[in-house]
């Protein structure tokens, strides 16, 4: 399988990451075992998580996909050397002071990620969102504290604008801290402004790696999701009930149509769009069945032309900015 090079950090992986919110949440720990088992044996090899997932779920607090993560780790010797392994921090973790990028924060939650997914270094440690109250030279410096500790090898951030990293960035020169490497936006073919635009203008000037989440808009870019009866029961319903546009309808006629020509599923036919995309590192996707991990696989060989990827292109572009 061919890979990427992910920004500046001095590693390449597979171009599908694994999207771990799902561990310990839809997927049980036996079923969550048996799917990473299948995503480094089709020669994927970049895990994505957080230490808040899966706190949304009631009677759940946070740590629930780490710690699932720790145990499937702990269960296959050898295998934490065979992935490259991301986690987040700054989502609120519900008590006194466990949340935003502060330096005691940071500090402290590193470890009981670390604690939780029972290795000794994260590979890419993100900033999961903006903290208003803190500045960059702070949150920079406790990254730089943890990378001359070993205790992660490279940083990125989520869901920052291109204003927000690009100050990030020149705070980082100016002050001799270390600099984000890789970027995590929503980016798919219905979500495009989060990235399009001056944040990946930024990334190929800066050569920043970037790995998107929602790749399949919560599932609907699957095709499963096509009127408000298929989101009945589903947990995902109310994430999708906003792709059920005439946009949305009509970049699903584009997905069926280009898929069939080539043999292959709108999910995969998605994924393979976003691989293509200039600046785009990697894709996140998450699965939860062994059939699903099969299907990455086939998006990662699927190559679509210049005439498809135009298609699909135009196809999801907003009518206001079309």
């Amino acid at each position: 399988m061919q890979k990427k090079t992910l920004g500046r950090t001095g590693m390449e992986i597979a171009p599908i990451v694994f999207g771990g919110n799902v561990l310990g949440w839809t997927a049980d720990e036996a079923e969550s075992f048996r799917v990473l088992d299948a995503f480094v044996d089709h020669g994927f090899d970049a895990i994505d998580t957080a230490d808040v997932y899966s706190a949304w779920v009631e009677g759940h607090k946070g740590g629930e996909s780490e710690t699932v993560l720790g145990r499937w780790f702990a269960a296959r010797p050898g295998m934490r050397a065979k992935v490259k392994l991301f986690t987040k921090v700054g989502s609120d973790m519900g008590g006194p002071g466990e949340k935003g990028l502060s330096e005691a924060w940071i500090l402290k939650a590193v470890e009981r990620s670390l604690e939780r997914l029972q290795t000794e270094s994260i590979d890419l440690y993100f900033s999961h969102w903006p903290d208003p109250e803190t500045g960059h030279a702070e949150t920079l410096g406790a990254y730089d504290k943890l990378l001359k500790a070993g205790k992660i090898k490279a940083v990125g951030a989520s869901n920052y604008d291109a204003a927000l990293l690009g100050a990030a960035l020149e705070t980082a020169a100016a002050e001799g801290l270390p600099a984000y490497q890789v970027i995590q936006p929503e980016y798919n073919l219905y979500d495009r402004s989060a990235f399009e635009g001056p944040l990946r203008d930024l990334c190929l000037e800066k050569e920043i790696g970037v790995v998107t989440y929602f790749s399949l808009a919560a599932g609907f870019l699957s095709g499963k999701y096509r009127s408000e009866a298929d989101l009945k029961g589903r947990q995902r319903g109310g994430m999708v009930e906003k792709y059920l546009t005439e946009r949305g309808m009509r970049l699903l006629d584009v997905l069926d149509d280009v898929a069939g020509a080539h043999g292959a599923q709108p999910a995969e036919v998605a994924l393979a769009w976003l691989i293509a995309r200039e600046g785009v590192s990697a894709p996140i996707a998450s699965a939860t069945s062994v059939a699903q991990v099969e299907s990455f696989a086939r998006a990662a060989s699927l190559s679509l032309s210049s005439e498809d990827m135009a298609r699909l292109t135009g196809a999801g572009i907003p009518a206001e900015a079309a």
